[in-house]
Formats: structure tokens, C-alpha cells, sequence
């Protein structure tokens, strides 16, 4: 039944597990529950779940091929991908998605070597939970909320001296030298601003 199950996966075409959508997740638990029985129970046979192996295989290229074939279908399936980031900051308008936490995301930037969010000229959460980021040329780079622990432990109401603030909310950089509502989102928690160079 392992072999069956490894014999499934290589048939997919994916390399690793992050290339997975959430429909060929649901095809792998399905294949666990076909494959659970013959490897717990010496008395099931495995030819009912090698039939159910042949049968889900059947659906599933019939759906790819369905996907392939319609837009639709695909973005049913497979979902759509979702802009975080535009003009360094973040997007409001596709807010939808809250299951991708702010830290998640952070560390996804961390990963890339990214300090701030002014270096990020575009990010896209894919279908398959990857992020894509375009980045400033240097010359370009905005002064952005930092995406650091211990700088962005900096963040408070509280506005000690006048400069430039990042909302925690949707990264829109002010200059404020007293506590103010964000203009764009209306949050009211800010972060001093930096506007370090990406390295490489």
C-alpha cells in the first residue's frame, strides 16, 4: 500500500509538497484512508483498495484535465492568487484571506533577506502557498515598516518624537509627531519606519 501510495504521488507530476493545492491534499488524505486498512488489518484485502487507487487516479486526471481546459474550474480548485503587497504596502482590497497570519508572512520575507516592507515593490500569495516578491531597485527603495522581531517590537500608540511611522496594519508610512488614526486604514498603531538597503 506505501508503494501504491508513492507509485500515486510520483504519477502527479509535483516534485515536493508546497507545489500541492489544497484539491491534490484532499485526493492524498483520501488515498490514506484507501491505503489505512490493508496496512492495519492483515485480514482486508488489498484489491478493494487498489481499485479505489485506480478510480481516484481516473478523477483526478479527469479534473486536472478539466482545469486545464477551463479557467473556471481551475480557479475552483486550485484557488487564485492573492496580492499582499503593492507599491510597498500592503493591500487592503483582498484582506479576504486572514488564514495567512501577518508572522507567517514575515517570515517569509525574513527568508528573502527582506528588512522592510519599502523594498517590496510587489508580493503575491500563489495557489500553492508560495510568495512571489518583486523588489525595488535600491535607488528605489521606500522607507517601510520593519518586519524584524525586535523592530517591529517596537510598535505602540504612542508617538515619543516627531519622523516618519509605518501603520502596523497596512504599512502606509506617515509623518507624524503626535498619535494619529491612519488615513488609509484607520488603525491607529504605528512602527517607526526604515529605509535600509536590501542585501543579497
Amino acid at each position: 500500500m506505501f508503494a501504491l501510495v508513492l507509485i500515486f504521488l510520483r504519477s502527479s507530476g509535483k516534485k515536493g509538497v508546497r507545489q500541492l493545492s489544497i484539491f491534490e491534499v484532499a485526493i492524498i488524505i483520501a488515498l490514506g484512508s484507501a491505503a489505512g486498512d490493508p496496512m492495519l488489518n492483515s485480514e482486508s484485502a488489498i484489491l478493494p483498495s487498489l481499485l479505489v487507487f485506480i478510480v481516484i487516479l481516473g478523477f483526478y486526471r479527469l479534473i486536472t484535465y478539466l482545469a486545464a481546459k477551463n479557467q473556471r474550474i481551475e480557479n475552483i480548485l486550485e484557488g487564485k492568487p492573492i496580492y499582499i503587497i503593492e507599491d510597498g504596502i500592503f493591500t487592503l482590497k483582498e484582506e479576504g484571506d486572514a488564514n495567512f497570519a501577518q508572522d507567517e508572512f514575515f517570515a517569509e520575507m525574513r527568508g528573502q533577506n527582506i528588512e522592510h516592507v519599502g523594498q517590496v515593490r510587489t508580493a503575491v500569495l500563489e495557489s500553492n502557498g508560495q510568495v512571489s516578491f518583486l523588489f525595488y531597485p535600491n535607488e528605489k527603495v521606500k522607507k517601510g515598516m520593519p518586519v524584524y522581531p525586535k523592530q517591529f517590537a517596537g510598535k505602540s500608540r504612542e508617538i515619543p518624537e516627531s519622523g516618519d511611522y509605518a501603520c502596523t496594519h497596512c504599512a502606509r508610512v506617515s509623518y507624524l509627531s503626535k498619535p494619529f488614526s491612519c488615513q488609509r486604514c484607520g488603525k491607529d498603531e504605528w512602527v517607526p519606519a526604515i529605509d535600509s538597503l536590501r542585501h543579497t
